[in-house]
């Protein structure tokens, strides 16, 4: 069975999807997230602040779930412009620390809301 995970600790689903889904008790899917606070507002500055609030985000949808960023085993980021690459890597890898879960780095044409940076996760238990 699956269970809908869902916290006022990060943006609301724009669409129609969950913040993340939990399937059976030990795999939890977290929707790209992007740059927007817990209330909706577009985080102001350049790609470090952008990466820094999409990770929060992620970080309080796992929370809720009962996981942490220990669990993550994939990780898929969304980039804008690839040459904000090194920014965003020295982001992820302070949120990240000894923890390195497979990752995919993925150029875009555009992102939602014109953002810079969007990161989806799949963490297990």
């Amino acid at each position: 069975m699956n269970r809908v995970i869902s916290t006022s600790h990060a943006p609301a689903a724009l669409g129609p999807y969950s913040q993340a889904i939990e399937a059976q008790g030990t795999m939890l899917f977290v929707a790209g997230q992007i740059p927007l606070t817990p209330s909706g507002e577009l985080v102001s500055g350049g790609i470090t602040e952008q990466t820094t609030q999409v990770l929060d985000n992620i970080s309080a949808i796992l929370k809720e779930a009962g996981y942490s960023l220990s669990h993550v085993v994939k990780a898929t980021v969304f980039l804008k412009d690839m040459n904000n690459f090194a920014a965003m890597n020295d982001v992820y890898a302070r949120y990240f620390g000894d923890t390195k879960p497979a990752r995919s780095t993925i150029e875009v044409a555009r992102l939602p809301k014109d953002v810079q940076v969007e990161i989806e996760v799949v963490a297990v238990k």
